[in-house]
């Protein structure tokens, strides 16, 4: 029998110091359990995705100094840590196996992804062909990540060999909705082609807009889950394989932890998305602009979930536009969650900017530079208040506006750090609809999910004015941004000809706003930033527009 643990860790990017004193005693725990083998994520000793840090000799160094204190430090249990390794001049996303004091073996990953969120051959060399390992007594494929997710590649000839008992792949592979059932499936299919099972260490935390979900598994050679750890959080998890050269130990009930389902675990993805990023940033505390609208107050919601109440504020600031509602909506909200609130009425400002644009603008009808004054007002305010006092700002735009541009730069996207980035509008309301369908956790106002989205920016305005209902405007975006389906198809899913020509041009149009928003949690397969990278400056118009 071999006695497994999964050590999924949430590493700092950078911090070695605290990474590897993460690791050794993790390692140590492990051994204390009984373990044979603590497997330990992909680049768990760096963080992951390092970019371009991987650039810089000092980084690399550190990381290889940081692998010697750990397999100094592990000397009761064999342990198996990913790291970046240098070799003459070329850099391997590795895997070391550290046994007795030392380094005893490391691997290479074969497979480099490099689409999506991924760049490794930007940095990496692939391996060559592995050859199998023992580790605790079991010959073992050691794999990394994408190894096992390409079917016929090197992996599948290193488990064809006879001698193998046994899979390991330690990877750091970030969330987005149905990822944990992908993952499971290409693990398990893997592990029922080749009849082994197959040990899954994953990576947890948030990383800029990446967030790793964890729930690391162990799969039997027939592909089911033996075991399973937490999602979205650190665990150790503990599995016996009838394999090795343990003889008397008694056996251990591994633990199967079920996974979350949606939309709960898009909350728990923006949750540690948002704690994490504060917390690693060095930050203690949050601001946002709560209009009495509904992605503010999921914005708000989110935040004091990951940060407490006390480590929250909120402010409204309306104008002369904002209904009586969107005030007593926003402060019924601010009291239902304990937050700080405060109101900064900005009319008066409008009225001075007003005066001061009156001789340049003299001659034109009010449109949407004056209501874009009152967004920048608001910008201008909370940014104030951050800098005043030391709060990051989330900033509370959703999917389905960025999509289109329906934001104001220096405005209502001002913010570090853009919560709801990656949530088409029609998940928000989802999303607000479990809130508030959780025991003992904080409502949101009926009214703020009842009444029509609007920006209020000028008398009586909604958003459908501007846009298609966001019923049909996120059926279109999922179809042309994220399954890069063309107009004609789009439209023969029995959509609107007008609208699916309509929202590809805003989306097209509006490319230099989305460079300059915030970050935010990737949650679908497809975000804007690193999943989909469009040149600004663009004279291709698959919609037909002219402009």
């Amino acid at each position: 029998m071999i006695r497994l643990a999964l050590a999924q860790i949430n590493p700092g990017m950078g911090d070695f110091g605290g990474n590897v004193e993460k690791i050794v005693r993790l390692a140590e725990k492990a051994a204390m359990e009984g373990a044979d083998l603590v497997i330990f994520p992909e680049l768990a000793v760096t963080g992951y995705p390092p970019e371009d840090l991987l650039y810089k000799k000092e980084f690399l160094a550190c990381a290889l100094e940081s692998v010697n204190r750990i397999a100094a430090s592990v000397k009761n249990i064999c342990a198996i840590v990913g790291f970046p390794h240098e070799v003459e001049g070329r850099l391997y996303n590795a895997a070391a196996v550290m046994e007795g004091g030392k380094v005893r073996y490391i691997a290479h990953k074969f497979e480099l992804p490099n689409y999506g969120v991924f760049d490794e051959k930007r940095y990496f060399t692939p391996g060559d062909a592995p050859q199998p390992v023992t580790i605790a007594g079991v010959p073992t494929a050691l794999t990394i990540c994408e190894d096992i997710w390409v079917q016929d590649g090197h992996a599948a000839g290193l488990c064809a060999l006879k001698e193998v008992k046994l899979v390991v792949n330690i990877s750091s592979s970030p969330y987005h909705i149905g990822k944990t059932e992908l993952r499971r499936s290409i693990a398990g299919s893997w592990a029922r082609r080749f009849e082994k099972p197959l040990a899954y260490c994953n990576l947890v935390g948030g990383q800029d807009e990446l967030v790793f979900d964890g729930g690391s598994f162990v799969c039997g050679a027939d592909g089911s889950i033996i075991a399973s750890a937490m999602e979205f959080g650190e665990d150790l998890l503990l599995c016996d394989l009838p394999m090795g050269e343990r003889k008397a130990a008694p056996a251990r009930i591994s633990r199967i932890t079920p996974p979350l389902e949606y939309p709960e675990n898009v909350f728990e993805a923006l949750k540690l998305g948002v704690s994490d990023y504060v917390r690693k940033n060095g930050f203690s505390k949050a601001l946002i602009a709560l209009s009495g609208g509904i992605d503010s107050a999921l914005t708000a919601c989110i935040a004091v979930a990951a940060l407490g109440a006390d480590k929250v504020r909120g402010v409204a600031m309306p104008s002369r536009y904002s209904s009586e509602g969107s005030v007593t909506d926003a402060r019924d909200l601010a009291q239902n969650l304990g937050i700080g609130f405060d109101v900064i009425p900005i009319t008066g400002l409008m009225d001075e900017f007003g005066n001061s644009l009156e001789g340049v603008f003299k001659g034109t009808l009010p449109g949407i530079a004056e209501e874009n004054i009152q967004a920048r007002i608001r910008g201008t305010l909370i940014m104030a208040i951050s800098n005043k006092y030391g709060y990051l700002v989330l900033a509370t735009g959703n999917k389905s506006e960025i999509s289109v541009g329906y934001c104001t730069l220096y405005g209502d996207m001002a913010g570090g750090f853009a919560v709801i980035k990656d949530l088409p509008k029609t998940k928000v309301y989802g999303l607000c609809r479990w809130i508030n369908g959780q025991p003992g956790m904080p409502h949101i106002p009926e009214p703020t999910i009842t009444k029509p989205p609007s920006a209020e920016l000028r008398p009586n305005q909604k958003d459908s004015d501007s846009l298609p209902e966001y019923s049909a405007l996120d059926g279109i975006l999922k179809y042309y941004v994220e399954d890069e389906k063309s107009i004609e198809e789009i439209i023969a899913l029995g959509y609107s000809e007008r609208e699916v020509r309509q929202v590809a041009g805003l989306v097209n149009k509006n490319e230099y706003k989305r460079r300059q928003t915030a970050p935010g949690v990737r949650i679908t397969p497809k975000a804007f930033g690193k999943d989909r990278r469009v040149p600004i400056t663009n004279q291709f118009r698959d919609w037909g527009g002219d402009s």
